[in-house]
């Protein structure tokens, strides 16, 4: 059965993820312990006592050190996927998987894309709204009647009908209410602390452009499903092109699943916190009218405990 890794992204961290794995694998340690953050990693992670987890500079690199630390369990038993893909910060987990960078490498770029999503979205009094029920055109077609309350636009397609939107917290609101009028089954506020992956994220794009010239890139191992394009990239397109304009226009995740399951994908490891990304492939994959499909997540030591027993015994075999 062809096998897709998916990573979470922000959003579903929460406090005390990762101490059980921490307690019972020595490579999971190894990545908490060497990870070269500014702050006590595991305390935020295991204990998070003055509440830093859900700000953005924090949570980018406790989720990668997260995910780098499940992909060390499975790499050092010899379990991989067939495909990669993540949801925003979750694609540098993928790249990780894919051996662009080391989790080293990781953990730092995702310190910086935090800190630097931080300072690109100070000043602006933005929001993000899940929109239920709408196809895309549908919803586009309220956010442009919104922009004269100011900059709004689509920021996550997540599956079919989840849509994220985002921008100006005035212009987002008029076009939830206009979603609502127009047949959204409900519109969830979502706490976020920046209208990610809109245009308000250029600075944090040109940062990032800057901070990628420093440092080296490795052809992925493993394919990769960018966010940006919601397909493999091409040989003309560079990894540290497609990262920089991510940051700043949205995500393809619906895209990117179809492309999985157009491609024979059927077994979805979700790995991470939280259990939105398998979620969404039951709705993708409803949609097409697949019922073959296999979805596990990963979040647990009793997890992986089970996966790795199944997935060695397949290797076995």
């Amino acid at each position: 059965m062809k096998t897709a890794f998916l990573y979470a992204g922000q959003g579903s961290q929460h406090k005390g993820m990762g101490e059980d794995l921490y307690r019972d694998y020595p490579e999971f340690r190894k990545v908490f312990d060497s990870a070269e953050v500014d702050f006590d990693l595991k305390k935020i992670c295991f204990e998070d006592p003055d509440e830093q987890l859900n700000l953005t500079e924090y949570t980018q690199p406790c989720m990668l050190a997260f995910a780098c630390g499940i992909n060390e369990i499975l790499k050092a038993r010899g379990i991989k996927a067939d495909i990669l893909a993540g949801l925003s910060l979750g694609e540098y987990s993928a790249l990780e998987a894919a051996g662009v960078w080391s989790y080293e490498e990781a953990i730092k770029l995702a310190a910086f894309r935090g800190k630097a999503m931080t300072r690109s979205a100070q000043g602006v009094e933005a929001a993000m709204t899940a929109v239920m029920g709408l196809t895309r055109d549908e919803l586009q077609a309220c956010v442009d009647q919104a922009l004269d309350q100011g900059v709004a636009s689509i920021c996550n397609d997540n599956c079919p009908g989840q849509i994220v939107i985002g921008g100006e917290k005035a212009a987002v609101e008029k076009a939830a209410q206009l979603a609502k009028e127009n047949g959204a089954k409900r519109c969830v506020p979502l706490k976020v602390s920046g209208p990610f992956h809109t245009s308000f994220m250029q600075k944090a794009g040109e940062e990032l452009k800057d901070y990628f010239s420093k440092i080296e890139f490795s052809n992925e191992q493993i394919p990769v499903v960018f966010n940006l394009t919601g397909c493999e990239r091409n040989e003309s397109d560079l990894v540290e092109d497609l990262l920089t304009a991510q940051v700043q226009n949205g995500v393809k995740m619906t895209q990117t699943l179809n492309y999985m399951l157009d491609n024979g994908v059927r077994r979805f490891v979700e790995i991470g916190p939280g259990k939105a990304l398998t979620g969404f492939v039951k709705r993708c994959a409803k949609e097409k009218g697949i019922d073959d499909i296999e979805c596990i997540t990963l979040e647990s030591s009793d997890d992986l405990k089970a996966f790795i027993m199944v997935s060695e015994e397949e290797l076995d075999g």
